[in-house]
């Protein structure tokens, strides 16, 4: 329970961080199909024409956090993320990018725009 629970305040940190430089978060938890194909986001944010997909991290540090997001998981992201954009047409003009934000505590925060 208190690596779940770290998880859910490093995702609430980064979503603070977002909306403090201007990004409107749009969806938290954002979860298509079920199962080995299912995909997950942590979060979307719009800001101007920009559509973040955004993926957080915690780690004990922030080195091991930047390692931690696989293939597999960026495969399960971008589906995801094809899914959302056929739900919300009015989206699909926007600039896509999927971002990371690793987290380690105490709170150190590092925001990587165009992770992957």
């Amino acid at each position: 329970m208190k690596h779940n629970l770290s998880g859910h305040l490093a995702e609430l940190a980064a979503r603070w961080y977002f909306r403090l430089h201007g990004w409107q978060i749009l969806a938290h938890n954002y979860i298509t199909g079920r199962g080995t194909t299912a995909g997950e986001i942590d979060f979307i944010a719009r800001k101007g024409n920009t559509l973040a997909f955004v993926e957080v991290k915690f780690r004990r540090d922030i080195t091991s956090a930047a390692y931690a997001i696989s293939p597999t998981q960026q495969k399960r992201i971008r589906t995801a993320a094809a899914n959302f954009l056929a739900k919300h047409s009015a989206y699909q003009a926007y600039n896509i990018r999927f971002d990371a934000v690793l987290v380690a505590f105490p709170l150190r925060l590092q925001h990587i725009p165009n992770a992957f």
